[in-house]
């Protein structure tokens, strides 16, 4: 599928399209073009969604504070790396 943007950078999806996949889209620059993934309205809901049972037992805030404490405890090994490497 081919379209053009009009004179204010605007690209219409066709209806077909919009009713698939949604009227919110992300934008993603990529080195050689463009991509639109649509966004849900529930984002967490459609992550569920794909990836099924795998976050069943987690909520939200508790997925978030995982996240983190993996983050935080990279961060402190590479710190840690780092320091090694002046020393040696």
């Amino acid at each position: 599928m081919s379209k053009s943007t009009d004179e204010r950078g605007r690209i219409y999806l066709p209806k077909d399209v919009r009713s698939r996949f949604g009227e919110r889209y992300r934008i993603v620059e990529l080195p050689s073009h463009v991509a639109l993934f649509p966004v849900d309205d529930d984002p967490l809901e459609g992550l569920r969604e794909a990836v099924g049972d795998a976050f069943e037992e987690g909520e939200a805030d508790e997925l978030k504070d995982e996240a983190r404490r993996a983050i935080a405890e990279e961060i402190e090994a590479e710190d840690q790396e780092r320091s090694e490497n002046r020393e040696a």
